[in-house]
């Protein structure tokens, strides 16, 4: 593989950092705006289910659902097909496919068409759209900057998106109380075509992708991949790890607009500014997660993230009418800190610790676990919620998320102070 060209001489380790840099500059803002959209409808596309076509819990759970099951069905050969793909061409490809699927939903209301279907198909779409689309984007940032600055790059896109679930929640609220939830949609659709133009306007040329061996097959490609993160100590466990805490994380997230509509009666705009408020933790965890890092070491920062995301999660079934939901806004507020700086941490240990020509097939082979779980998690949940009550689901839910932590301490990890930067045999 050739090496990229980047046409960014700028020094990033002036003030404002990697935000100096032209072409991170370009992905940062589109996937910024992009991110605030998609947590627009995060909450607008449930509030649409719920309060426009009158979908009962189990239907809200399988909507969160059909927008993760893609990494269950095609998770695995997206990986190997982005490796052998120009990821550019490939991310912009998704953002006008995610345009179109969501300008669809207030037109087809417009239209008095609008079904729950149309909804989950919808979501199964973006989905779909989504796996390639996250795939192409952790090997591509290893293109536009060095190994370095792969930390500060992925915090500040991890606060980003962090910061998008504190504005998107919110937004949708507001829009959905004055509008109508339908309308919200519209500013997704707006926000992935303002991230497909920054996409476009990097100058930086990718580095031609290795001539593929005709005679190597897709499965061939795909178990590379799988073995390379079942062997891996450090992978494996973490892989497990990201597995178990989305079960209780998308558990009862899957839930929680119908537990705060139904249950606490609140009214459209408030279950945006909560939902925003449980999401600010991320905000902080990723501002600081480098420095956690340096100052803790890279494991040692894991771990800490682990007792962050877990038991604080206890706190949310504790929810009440009025000075209650001081209690879901602290545990969403510590989970979103705890996710945050493992996140950054884990991202930008996978990007710089695995070989570069197997990143794309490594990073579905995690996602594959980590993300294929999150579909059967709100589909269980939702079961739950439509069998014993939402708020029993949410119990449960999120006493799991509670007890994951201890999976970290399986393995090399709690040994040591910093993650190695390369694999051992290498």
């Amino acid at each position: 593989m050739t090496a990229a060209t980047r046409s960014d001489p700028t020094d990033v380790r002036k003030t404002g950092g990697l935000l100096r840099h032209r072409d991170f500059r370009l992905l940062w803002t589109g996937q910024t705006v992009s991110s605030i959209g998609s947590n627009v409808t995060t909450v607008a596309l449930p509030l649409v289910a719920v309060a426009v076509l009158d979908a009962d819990t189990f239907q809200v759970a399988v909507l969160t659902a059909a927008a993760w099951l893609p990494w269950l069905l095609i998770g695995l050969p997206a990986g190997a097909w982005v490796d052998r793909l120009p990821r550019r061409p490939v991310m912009v490809a998704c953002d006008l496919l995610r345009a179109l699927l969501f300008l669809s939903v207030p037109l087809a209301a417009a239209l008095d068409r609008l079904t729950v279907w149309h909804l989950l198909l919808v979501a199964l779409s973006a989905g779909v759209a989504r796996v390639f689309f996250e795939t192409a984007d952790q090997v591509y940032l290893p293109v536009l900057l060095r190994p370095e600055q792969l930390p500060e790059g992925n915090a500040k896109l991890h606060a980003a998106q962090t910061a998008s679930y504190v504005v998107g929640p919110g937004v949708a609220g507001l829009i959905a109380q004055l509008i109508g939830a339908v309308a919200a949609l519209l500013l997704d659709a707006i926000s992935f075509l303002v991230s497909a133009v920054c996409l476009l306007r990097i100058r930086t040329v990718e580095p031609r992708i290795r001539r593929v061996d005709q005679s190597r097959s897709l499965r061939r490609d795909i178990a590379e991949g799988l073995r390379f993160v079942a062997r891996d100590p450090y992978l494996r466990v973490l892989t497990v790890f990201g597995a178990a805490s989305n079960i209780g994380l998308t558990g009862y997230q899957a839930v929680l607009v119908v537990f705060l509509v139904r249950e606490l009666r609140l009214e459209p705009g408030l279950v945006g500014v909560l939902i925003a408020v449980m999401s600010a933790g991320g905000i902080i965890g990723a501002l600081f997660a480098t420095t956690v890092a340096r100052r803790c070491g890279t494991a040692r920062a894991l771990l800490v993230a682990a007792a962050l995301t877990g038991p604080p999660a206890l706190l949310i079934p504790l929810a009440a009418p009025g000075i209650g939901l001081a209690w879901p806004a602290l545990g969403g507020l510590l989970i979103g800190l705890g996710v945050a700086i493992g996140n950054v941490v884990k991202g930008a240990f996978r990007q710089t610790y695995t070989p570069h020509h197997l990143l794309g097939r490594v990073t579905v082979s995690m996602h594959l676990l980590n993300y294929g779980t999150i579909p059967l998690a709100a589909v269980l949940a939702g079961a739950i919620g439509a069998r014993y009550g939402v708020q029993t689901a949410i119990v449960g839910m999120t006493a799991w998320l509670a007890l994951t932590p201890l999976i970290l301490l399986v393995g090399p990890i709690r040994r040591r102070r910093d993650l190695p930067a390369a694999p051992a045999s290498s």
